[in-house]
C-alpha cells in the first residue's frame, strides 16, 4: 500500500466559498476573501499588517526587498534550512552566512549567532522548525544590541506561540505559508506578517508591482503610479477563499494532528530509553502545531 506524503485537510466551507467567490465577480486578489484573511490572521497574531501573498516564498522575497538587501550583505540564518530561506536574500545579492543549529529544537543556536556578526550583516532570519519556536527573546536582544532586523520563517509556524506570542509576530517580519503541505493550507499560499510600523506602507507598493495602488483604493491619491520596487505577490480570490475556510478551523485542524503527535510520541518513547533514537524537543514556554513528527 502507498502511504500518503501528506493528507491536506477539507473542514467543509471551501467550495462554498470558492463558488461565492466566484459570484462576486472579482477573482483578481485583494477582494472580499483577501480581506477576510487579513482580518483573521491580524486578530489572532497581533501583527500590526497582514498581507497574503502567493506563496511562503514570495513572503521572504518580499522580507529582502523591505530591508533593502543589497549585494554584500550577509544574512544569517540556520544552517539546516529549506531553500527558499537562502535563496530570497541570494536574489537580492544577499549572502547567507548559516550558523549552526541547537541539538534538540533543530533550531538555530542563538548562542552562536553573535560570533557570526559582521559590520556586513544586514539581518537575523530564524526559521522555526517543525513548529517550534527559536529562542525569540534572545535573538531579538542580539537584533536590537546590532541594529539588525529579524525575519521570522515560520512557513512550519501557524497557529505556534513563543511565550504565548504567535511566531510570525515577534520579528520585525514574519512569513508564513499555505502551501498543501502546511497545516493550514491554500494549495499555494503564503502571508507577510508586518510588525514594524515603518515598513507597513511600502510593504503594499512592493506586493502591488511597485505602485501605491493601496493609497488609491483607501482615496489617499486620486491616481496610482509607480514609485518603488515591487512584484505581483497577490494571491488570487478563489485561493483566499479557500485559505480562510481552513483558518476558520485552523485551531481544530492543529489539535487533531497534535492527538497523532502525542501518539508517536507516548509510542516511541521506549526506544528513546533504550538510545535507539531521540524523539523532538519542545521546550515548556513553547506551545507548537504539531506541523510534523520526527525522529533522529
Amino acid at each position: 500500500m502507498e502511504i500518503p506524503f501528506n493528507q491536506p485537510h477539507q473542514h467543509g466551507p471551501e467550495l462554498d466559498y470558492i463558488r461565492d467567490a466566484i459570484q462576486r465577480a472579482h477573482l483578481c486578489g485583494d477582494g472580499y476573501y483577501t480581506k477576510k484573511c487579513h482580518e483573521l490572521l491580524a486578530e489572532r497574531t497581533g501583527a500590526g499588517k497582514v498581507l497574503l501573498v502567493h506563496s511562503g516564498t514570495a513572503a521572504l522575497e518580499m522580507a529582502a526587498l523591505l530591508i533593502d538587501c543589497r549585494p554584500g550583505d550577509e544574512i544569517i540564518m540556520p544552517s539546516y534550512t529549506f531553500v527558499s530561506t537562502a535563496n530570497a536574500f541570494v536574489l537580492r545579492g544577499g549572502v547567507p552566512v548559516f550558523v549552526d543549529i541547537r541539538p534538540d529544537t533543530q533550531n538555530i543556536d542563538e548562542t552562536l549567532i553573535e560570533a557570526a556578526i559582521t559590520d556586513r550583516t544586514r539581518a537575523i532570519c530564524v526559521v522555526h522548525y517543525a513548529g517550534v519556536a527559536c529562542e525569540m527573546d534572545a535573538i531579538m536582544e542580539i537584533a536590537e544590541r546590532h541594529r539588525l532586523y529579524v525575519i521570522e520563517d515560520a512557513a512550519q509556524g501557524v497557529g505556534s506561540c513563543y511565550r504565548g506570542r504567535w511566531l510570525g509576530s515577534i520579528g520585525h517580519l514574519g512569513c508564513y505559508s499555505f502551501h498543501e503541505t502546511k497545516n493550514v493550507i491554500s494549495g499555494e499560499g503564503g502571508a507577510l506578517l508586518v510588525n514594524d510600523p515603518s515598513l507597513m506602507e511600502r510593504a503594499e507598493i512592493i506586493r502591488e508591482k511597485g505602485t501605491n495602488r493601496a493609497r488609491f483604493f483607501r482615496g489617499q491619491v486620486d491616481k496610482y503610479t509607480w514609485v518603488d520596487v515591487g512584484s505581483s505577490y497577490l494571491p488570487g480570490e478563489m485561493t483566499a477563499a479557500y485559505l480562510y475556510a481552513q483558518l476558520e478551523h485552523g485551531q481544530e485542524i492543529n489539535g487533531e494532528r497534535l492527538k497523532w503527535w502525542n501518539m508517536y510520541h507516548r509510542a516511541l518513547a521506549p526506544l528513546e530509553e533504550q538510545g535507539v533514537l531521540r524523539r523532538p524537543c519542545i521546550p515548556e514556554h513553547c506551545t507548537h502545531n504539531a506541523h510534523m513528527y520526527y525522529v533522529l
